[in-house]
């Protein structure tokens, strides 16, 4: 069934929570407590206090913040990284699972569709969305790799502009240190996988290498991938430790299958199965990073930080979403060229128990080719898209951390961005300029106040925006479009009750004044361009977190978010919408977990994630899907102080889930995972 009973759906999170709460806490001092309202799950080595040197750190300025480490995350094996998110909280995971089009993550009430991609994505503090907002460049980043995930929800931050709509999220890799890991793997569905990490530091100079091999026939048939990852990093750091100048490189290709979609009978009935008419379909993508990074101090109270970065994006893939529909190449190539500067400054001052002023400039200019045929078994037939495109953005911002006492903090904060840019239709000749979006100014601000050691309160207000993606961003029709302004506000509490448990409870709300979504067009007919008009809309939601450590070999969490996105003012040809729910965004996103060091030896783990359904299309009466809950384990032993096994069973309960589609009269159906097992050989040298 498509459908759990809703008993039965959390049944599993609710076993979780349990743990968490009745896990007894461990002892700990008022101070402890007292602080940011940032949370962290798991351990990690990157520096998650507030640094002395450098830009401000986001968990010392923002309020909804989560950081994910490294023992959550390099101990998993999953077909995408992007999976990886399905252990933070409040955090939305699509998966698709078609070819090299498998998937992304979203929060704050947005989906992950790809009509709107609302979360700016960064790998090692280098934007690393393609033009749509979408994530093609985390692929690239494989689990043991990543030192921790740095998640900044809600419309406060100021540091980024596009794509920065509901927050962002940046992926902090190994960096330094001369240990060195590797990881072999088999399991179901035909998986293969090796990594390999090392690190090489010698005085000044640190070098880090990383390769990453995955090999998997995939749950369905016809969803054979084959992928593989690079990256090199080189650092020196000079002087007395007061500046650091290093380079990162970093190459992805993968090849892979469509298994296509499915009917919703299908999907029941032949979850693993693949329509005849996707036996054509299949992807190649590569996508390459290169970074240059300099930081550094210029007095005790000025520090500075530039990154200098290009990126390529190229991904062609052949679908075929219907047997009614036609197969389509889809072809894009993007090119990106950026720039990011910051400069901070944290003078004493007399009339404030802390004071820090921080501005920054960042540019980006994009080269970007859509092209898009009609085939026949891969073999073209008509060209229906030629888009030659570049998008050009300049942003800047400027935010004060203040404290004029120990309990307050401020942070006033405003941004401004500027868009240009040009599009040529290659097969009609017309050229058009983009939309004069204008100067975007983005005030923001947020507070925070320890009321005790065991709480803090805080609230923040924000601005962001979005544009139109591809052709909607570009001038086609005579009407001028203004960016669509999202005005978003939050209030929360962090509390500590006891020692060795930890919450946040947060309710927000984010109002947008003229949502525009891509119109995907999956059967092969060519985007029209600005009439992907949604109208005004209303995101809100309550979010609730607790984690403990009763113990130094435990934690334990559970977290739960309530969200609602509701078109409040709709399109005027869309009249049917208003005041209905927006596809694709589930009422409830759950998670919980728990890792136990059973024996010196052994260290057993249990996790679980869940959603509820979402409706199909924007007027609601093509009923609900997606609704999902899953349970997993794990154990691993410690063979010896540098090798050990692990074996880690998904969906332990095989249940049945999908993710379902509407767009344009025609829906489709992809199966998830059915339950599975992994084993691993990780050596540590």
């Amino acid at each position: 069934m498509l459908r759990f009973p809703s008993g039965a759906a959390r049944a599993p999170l609710a076993a979780a929570a349990a743990l968490v709460l009745s896990t007894p806490p461990h002892a700990q001092t008022a101070a402890d407590a007292a602080g940011d309202s940032t949370l962290v799950l798991g351990s990690t080595t990157v520096n998650v206090t507030a640094r002395a040197l450098g830009p401000l750190p986001a968990r010392s300025v923002f309020s909804s913040v989560d950081i994910l480490g490294a023992s959550l995350l390099q101990d998993q094996h999953v077909d995408y990284s992007w999976e990886l998110l399905t252990r933070a909280p409040g955090v939305q995971v699509t998966q698709f699972k078609q070819g090299t089009d498998a998937g992304r993550f979203s929060f704050r009430g947005f989906n992950g569709e790809g009509r709107i991609n609302a979360v700016k994505l960064l790998i090692d503090g280098i934007p690393s969305n393609d033009n749509a907002g979408g994530m093609p460049f985390l692929d690239a980043v494989f689990p043991l790799d990543i030192e921790a995930i740095e998640i900044v929800r809600g419309t406060n931050d100021a540091r980024y502009g596009l794509h920065n709509i509901a927050g962002n999220a940046n992926v902090r890799t190994r960096i330094g240190g001369n240990e060195g890991r590797a990881s072999v793997t088999v399991g179901s569905f035909g998986t293969r996988e090796v990594q390999l990490a090392k690190g090489l530091e010698s005085g000044a100079w640190s070098q880090n290498y990383f390769i990453g091999w995955r090999d998997s026939d995939g749950y369905r048939d016809h969803a054979d991938a084959r992928k593989l990852a690079l990256a090199g990093k080189w650092f020196y750091t000079g002087g007395d430790g007061d500046w650091r100048a290093g380079v990162i490189a970093r190459h992805y290709r993968n090849r892979a299958l469509e298994s296509g979609y499915l009917t919703r009978e299908q999907a029941e009935t032949a979850p693993r199965s693949s329509p005849a008419y996707a036996q054509d379909d299949r992807g190649e993508r590569d996508t390459t990073q290169l970074s240059a990074h300099v930081d550094g101090s210029l007095t005790p109270a000025w520090s500075w930080s530039t990154r200098l970065y290009t990126s390529h994006y190229e991904n062609r893939r052949w679908v075929r979403f219907s047997a009614s529909g036609v197969q389509q190449e889809r072809y894009n190539d993007e090119r990106q060229r950026g720039a990011i500067g910051t400069l901070t400054w944290r003078p004493t001052v007399s009339w404030a128990h802390e004071f820090t002023l921080e501005g920054g400039l960042d540019a980006q200019w994009q080269d970007n080719l859509g092209q898009r045929y009609r085939t026949v078994q891969r073999v073209r037939s008509s060209q229906f898209r030629d888009w030659d495109f570049d998008l050009n953005t300049r942003g800047g911002y400027l935010q004060a951390v203040i404290r004029p006492v120990p309990a307050l903090k401020i942070v006033p904060a405003l941004r401004l961005d500027r868009i240009s840019g040009h599009l040529t239709d290659r097969l009609t000749g017309n050229a058009y300029d983009v939309h004069d979006y204008g100067l975007v100014r983005q005030p923001k601000i947020s507070v925070a106040y320890t009321v005790s050691p065991q709480a803090s309160v805080y609230a923040n207000w924000g601005r962001s925006f979005q544009i139109g993606s591809g052709i909607d961003a570009y001038r086609t029709q005579t009407r001028n479009l203004s960016p669509s302004i999202n005005d978003g506000w939050e209030a929360g509490l962090k509390f500590t009750p006891l020692a060795g448990l930890e919450g946040r409870v947060a309710y927000w709300e984010q109002r947008a004044s003229g949502e525009v979504a891509r119109v995907l067009g999956v059967d092969g007919l060519p985007d029209p361009g600005g009439l992907g008009n949604v109208g005004k809309t209303l995101r809100k939601g309550i979010d609730l977190q607790l984690q403990t450590r009763p113990t130094a070999g435990t934690t334990a969490w559970v977290a739960w978010s309530h969200q609602l996105a509701r078109i409040t003012e709709p399109d005027p040809s869309a009249p049917a919408t208003r005041g209905q729910q927006i596809e694709n965004v589930p009422r409830y996103l759950a998670t919980a977990g728990m890792d136990w060091q059973a024996l010196p030896q052994l260290k057993l783990s249990a996790w679980a994630n869940a959603q509820g359904e979402y409706f199909l299309e924007r007027t609601n009466t093509l009923g609900q899907a997606g609704g999902y809950a899953l349970l997993n384990l794990g154990a691993t032993w410690q063979l010896t102080p540098a090798t050990s096994l692990n074996l880690q069973l998904k969906n332990v309960t095989d249940r049945h889930y999908v993710y379902a589609w509407y767009d344009s009269g025609s829906s489709g159906y992809s199966p998830g995972d059915g339950r599975s097992a992994y084993l691993s050989l990780d050596l540590r040298f």
